[in-house]
C-alpha cells in the first residue's frame, strides 16, 4: 500500500528508517535539481542530475544514457530527478522515496523564464559544454525550455493515482508551493 505524505510529513517515521534511494519529480522548471541537490545535502544521499547523463555536447542525447542510469539505479544509495520517459521505469523500480513538486502553473513558469534568463545572460555552461540558446529562439524552436515548459505543464496531473498502481512500494511526498517545501524540509531535519 502506497503512503502519501504532505509538508508536515516525516519521511524516515514513514519508512522506518531514513530513505537510500530518492527521486524528485516535477514538471519542467519547478525546481526538481534544486530540490534533489538539497536531499541529497540533507540525508547524505549522491546527487546526480539526469540531465548531465542525458546531454552531450551540442545538445545531444548521450547513446550511453540507459546505461549510466541502470548503473546509478544499481547502487545502494542517490537521489536524482524523474524525468525521461524511458528511464523512469528503471528508477521507479529502485526509488523508495518520491519527493513530487506539484507547483502552481504561474510559479512554475515564473521560476523556468528566470532560469533561463540567468543561464542565457551569463552564459552558464550547462551539461558537456552545452549552454542556453539565444533568447529569441522562443519564438521559433518547439522545443524551447520555456515553450516545453508550458506545453508539459499538465503532464503530471494525476501523478499520485498512477504511482499508486504502478509503484505501490513508493513512499510519496507531495509539495504544493514554494511553502510546502520548506516545511517539508525543515521536518526532515527535526527528524
Amino acid at each position: 500500500m502506497r503512503t502519501l505524505l504532505g509538508p508536515h510529513d516525516d519521511v524516515a517515521q514513514a519508512l522506518g528508517r531514513r530513505p537510500r534511494r530518492v527521486l524528485v519529480a516535477g514538471t519542467s522548471g519547478s525546481g526538481k535539481t534544486t530540490l534533489a541537490g538539497r536531499v541529497g545535502v540533507l540525508w547524505g544521499l549522491p546527487h546526480t542530475e539526469l540531465d548531465g547523463l542525458h546531454w552531450g555536447p551540442g545538445w545531444t542525447s548521450r547513446p550511453d544514457f540507459v546505461d549510466d542510469v541502470r548503473a546509478l539505479v544499481a547502487t545502494d544509495a542517490w537521489v536524482t530527478e524523474w524525468q525521461y520517459r524511458v528511464v523512469r521505469p528503471l528508477l521507479l523500480e529502485r526509488a523508495e522515496v518520491l519527493v513530487w513538486l506539484d507547483l502552481p502553473t504561474d510559479v512554475v513558469m515564473r521560476q523556468v523564464v528566470a532560469r533561463t534568463l540567468r543561464r542565457r545572460l551569463g552564459r552558464i555552461e550547462l551539461w558537456n559544454g552545452n549552454v542556453e540558446p539565444p533568447l529569441r529562439s522562443v519564438f521559433s524552436e518547439h522545443d524551447h525550455i520555456v515553450r516545453w515548459a508550458w506545453r508539459t505543464r499538465h503532464k503530471l496531473d494525476g501523478l499520485d493515482r498512477w504511482l499508486a498502481d504502478v509503484a505501490p512500494h513508493l513512499v510519496v511526498v507531495r509539495l504544493r508551493t514554494r511553502r510546502d517545501v520548506e516545511r517539508w524540509l525543515a521536518a526532515q531535519v527535526a527528524s
